[in-house]
C-alpha cells in the first residue's frame, strides 16, 4: 500500500477511534479528523473564460519543492508590460476559485474568488488563483498546517510571479482568507517585498479547532482535537500551540495590512483577529463586517470589491 494510501486510511481509522472513545457517531468524527489532517479535493466548478478572463494554466513549485498548480490571470488589455499582480491565498478545505457549499459535513455557503480577480483585472492588476497544497489540483504534503507550511506555496508563488516579464517585480500584493490568511502572515515576511495585503478572517488553531469541533461533533469535540494531535504531530504538524499568528504578524513590518473580521463568527473571534491586527506593525484598524456565521465574513471581499480593488490601487500604485 502506498504511503499516502496508509496515511489516509490511519487518519480515517483514528477518527472513527476518536469518535467512539467520545461516545459520539463516528463518522462526523472520522470525516472532520481527515478534513483536518489531509484536507481536500473539491473540483473545479467553474472557469475564468466564463467571465471572460484571459487565463493561463501555471504549475510551480513551493519553497520546499511540492508542486502547485493554479491560473495566471491578465489583466485588462494586456501588452505584456511589466503590471503589478495580486495573488489568492484560499481557505481550508477550498480550491483556487473558492469554496463550494455542500463538500463536507460543514455548515457551509458558496465563495468565489473570480468575480474579484474580473475585478481587479479591469483596475488593472494581474492576478494568481491557484491551489495549496493537500487541495485542488496541487499535490499533497501532509499535514494541513492552517498556514505554517502553506507559506511555502505562497514563498513558491511570489517567487514565480517574479520571474514573470509581465509582472513588477516591486508591485506584488496578496489577498488571504482564513487558512489563507494565516498562509499570508507566514509568508510574507520571507518574501518582500509584499507592499499591501488583505486578511480575511486569519484565526489562531487553538482557537478555531475547538469551536469548529465543538459545532459539528458536540462537547466531545475539544476533546477530539487533544486526542488527535499526536498523530498530527508524527505527521510533521508543528505543535497546535505554538502556531501564534500575533508573534508571526510582528515581522509584517513593511506591508500595508487590512484584516477583516466577520462579527458574527462561530468558529474564530473578533478578539482574535484585533490582537493580530494590533501586533502587525502597518495594518489599517480591523474591518468588521456583519455577520451571523463564518462565512458571511468572507463574503466581504465579494460584496465589497470595490473597497477592495481601492486599496490596492492606493498601495500598489
Amino acid at each position: 500500500m502506498a504511503l499516502g494510501a496508509f496515511r489516509r486510511n490511519g487518519i480515517t481509522a483514528l477518527g472513527l477511534a476518536l469518535g467512539i472513545a467520545a461516545g459520539r457517531i463516528g463518522y462526523p468524527a472520522a470525516a472532520l479528523t481527515r478534513l483536518m489532517l489531509a484536507g481536500l479535493r473539491q473540483p473545479l466548478w467553474r472557469s475564468p473564460v466564463t467571465l471572460g478572463l484571459e487565463a493561463e494554466d501555471v504549475v510551480f513549485g513551493a519553497s520546499d519543492g511540492v508542486i502547485l498548480r493554479g491560473w495566471f490571470l491578465h489583466r485588462a488589455g494586456d501588452t505584456g508590460q511589466p503590471a503589478p499582480a495580486i495573488v489568492f491565498a484560499h481557505g481550508w478545505p477550498w480550491n483556487r476559485l473558492g469554496n463550494r457549499a455542500g463538500q463536507t459535513l460543514l455548515p457551509d455557503r458558496d465563495v468565489d474568488f473570480l468575480n474579484l480577480a474580473q475585478a481587479l483585472g479591469q483596475a488593472g492588476f494581474h492576478t494568481l488563483l491557484f491551489d495549496l497544497r493537500n487541495h485542488g489540483q496541487s499535490d499533497s504534503a501532509m499535514p494541513v498546517t492552517f498556514g505554517v507550511h502553506e507559506a511555502r506555496d505562497f514563498i513558491g508563488a511570489v517567487s514565480w510571479l517574479r520571474r514573470r516579464r509581465d509582472v513588477d517585480s516591486a508591485r506584488i500584493g496578496a489577498i488571504g482568507f482564513s487558512m489563507g490568511a494565516n498562509t499570508l502572515i507566514y509568508g510574507i515576511p520571507r518574501s518582500q517585498p509584499i507592499r499591501a495585503a488583505v486578511a480575511v478572517q486569519p484565526t489562531t488553531p487553538t482557537v478555531f479547532a475547538p469551536r469548529l469541533t465543538q459545532s459539528i461533533i458536540g462537547p466531545a469535540g475539544p476533546a477530539m482535537v487533544q486526542l488527535a494531535e499526536p498523530l498530527y504531530r508524527a505527521l510533521g504538524g508543528p505543535p497546535l500551540a505554538q502556531i501564534d499568528l500575533v508573534r508571526a504578524a510582528e515581522h509584517l513590518r513593511e506591508t500595508k495590512m487590512l484584516y477583516v473580521q466577520g462579527s458574527g463568527d462561530q468558529w474564530g473571534t473578533v478578539a482574535d483577529v484585533q490582537a493580530i491586527a494590533w501586533a502587525t506593525p502597518n495594518a489599517l484598524p480591523l474591518v468588521i463586517h456583519p455577520s451571523t456565521e463564518r462565512f458571511g465574513g468572507y463574503l466581504y471581499a465579494d460584496e465589497h470589491r470595490e473597497r477592495v480593488v481601492s486599496f490596492f490601487e492606493e498601495h500598489l500604485r
